[in-house]
């Protein structure tokens, strides 16, 4: 069956399928170019080539305007342009023109009155698009139709009563005088709709050709990225062959690594466990050979040992009680005397500059927080504030419950350290230095060291010259030095 029969037997299927053709070659999102351009060539093909053949499509009558029709080539002003006459009254109000005539949409109305006149005349402005000349269009009609346009204004100029006239603007309007044909002559110019028709499609030609162009040239930077994407994916197919190869290799070498070093270590242990079991059996043959060794020197050594030992035993016997003699003289002679000097121990050994003296372990230092506090107090303040502070954290330190220690191996013994991240300490750094936070740890030591968990301050004996315990020997030798001036002094 020939297309033209089927078309004559299902002619609206012409129309559907030249509908289906160009809404998907035109406006589909969902399709593929390939398909977009197939269904553009079946629409080409269905207005070319068979349009002939299939009925005209039927289009609705436009209505006729009441006048003749527009001449194609009447001048216009352009921008397109509308002229109101015979303006009075109250209506002389641009914004209320704007809404009157806002369904011809407008862009702007200006009225045009003289101070002698109670009649004006206005202007109303539209977009230059053919959107634009449309409304103008339909704006000239509204009057046509209602015998207010222009030619019943030329006829009625004198009897017009109170109703405004309007048109569009034309070549008349554009060289008549006053006020209206400068505006429009400053404004716009006379153009023909076939003009603007022409322009208009020398400016859609201009358009395609550019966007042609353009197109063409992404085209060929396509093609150039598509050739550097090739390059680029065929490079990074040889790299990734390349890795594979190199992680195989690498995966190989290290297994074969691993296996020659547990035959190296097997190899090496069962050395070592061959030479202890030498090492042992020499050992064990050292040890017989000692203990005959030793059962043969047993005999003479033992009575030489017994004579010696006696010997040994009697010296020794005579010089411990010599020396004991001597010692306990001494100590006798020494008692005497710190008898006799008693009341001047205590000042002797809490004086100022002693090298042997009395120390409260774990008591805080007034000075050095008096010192700091004249940094930042006037000094009549200072000494009560640094007396306070140093109170404060005497307190401190004497709480049993504040520990801020934590414990550490060192060589397998286990070590009391001060914890630095404690939030006392950490506080005392930050706002009073390191020197009050210095002192405060030495006192926090002291008292861990001589008086842990009873939380208060210990008498020890010291030596303030060396910064350490003082010896018993060093005391009483201190003490002998100083009781000789002391007797002269009383003396």
């Amino acid at each position: 069956m020939s297309l033209l029969c089927w078309e004559k037997k299902q002619e609206f299927k012409y129309k559907d399928l030249l509908q289906h053709a160009s809404g998907v070659g035109k406006g589909s999102a969902n399709r593929s170019a390939q398909q977009k351009a197939n269904h553009l060539a079946l629409a080409k093909y269905l207005e070319t080539d068979l349009a002939c053949e299939a009925e005209p499509i039927q289009r609705p009558a436009l209505p006729q305007a009441v006048n003749q029709p527009l001449h194609q080539e009447d001048l216009y002003v352009w921008p397109w342009t509308g002229i109101i006459v015979n303006i009075k009254g109250k209506s002389i109000d641009s914004g209320y023109w704007l809404k009157e005539f806002a369904k011809f949409r407008p862009i702007d109305f200006r009225i045009f009155l003289k101070d002698d006149d109670l009649i004006a005349g206005a202007v109303v402005d539209f977009n230059n698009d053919w959107n634009g000349f449309m409304n103008a269009s339909d704006f000239e009609k509204s009057f046509e139709a209602a015998r207010h346009g222009k030619k019943d204004w030329n006829s009625r100029k004198l009897e017009a009563g109170s109703n405004i006239y309007g048109w569009v603007a034309r070549e008349d309007d554009y060289n008549c005088g006053g006020p209206i044909g400068e505006y429009l002559r400053n404004k716009g110019r006379l153009r023909t709709v076939t003009d603007i028709v022409q322009e208009a499609s020398e400016s859609r030609n201009s358009i395609v050709t550019n966007l042609t162009n353009e197109i063409e040239i992404t085209n060929e930077n396509l093609d150039k990225m598509q050739y550097k994407f090739n390059e680029k994916t065929m490079s990074l197919s040889r790299m990734l062959e390349e890795k594979d190869k190199l992680h195989n290799a690498f995966e190989e070498e290290s297994r074969n690594m691993q296996r020659r070093a547990r035959n190296e270590v097997r190899r090496i242990l069962d050395e070592q466990e061959k030479l202890s079991s030498e090492l042992e059996e020499k050992k064990r043959k050292l040890d017989s050979w000692s203990r005959d060794l030793n059962k043969r020197e047993a005999l003479t050594d033992q009575e030489k040992k017994k004579l010696e030992e006696d010997n040994k035993k009697k010296d020794l016997r005579n010089e411990s009680l010599q020396l004991a003699s001597k010692e306990q003289k001494i100590a006798d002679e020494n008692v005497l005397r710190l008898v006799e000097e008693q009341k001047g121990l205590d000042d002797m050994l809490n004086a100022p500059r002693t090298k042997i003296g009395l120390k409260r372990m774990g008591e805080l230092d007034q000075k050095v927080f008096v010192n700091n506090c004249k940094k930042r107090f006037p000094l009549e303040e200072a000494g009560t504030k640094g007396v306070e502070l140093c109170s404060l954290w005497q307190e401190n330190v004497k709480n049993s419950a504040w520990h801020p220690f934590k414990v550490v191996t060192v060589d397998d013994k286990a070590e009391n350290i001060i914890n630095e991240e404690d939030e006392k300490l950490r506080s005392l750094k930050h706002e009073w230095g390191d020197e009050i936070y210095s002192a405060v740890v030495t006192a926090l030591k002291e008292i861990n060291e001589y008086n842990a968990s009873g939380g208060y301050t210990v008498v020890e004996l010291w030596n303030f010259k060396d910064n350490r315990k003082a010896t018993l020997k060093e005391v009483i030798n201190y003490i002998m030095e100083h009781i000789k001036p002391l007797k002269r002094k009383r003396a």
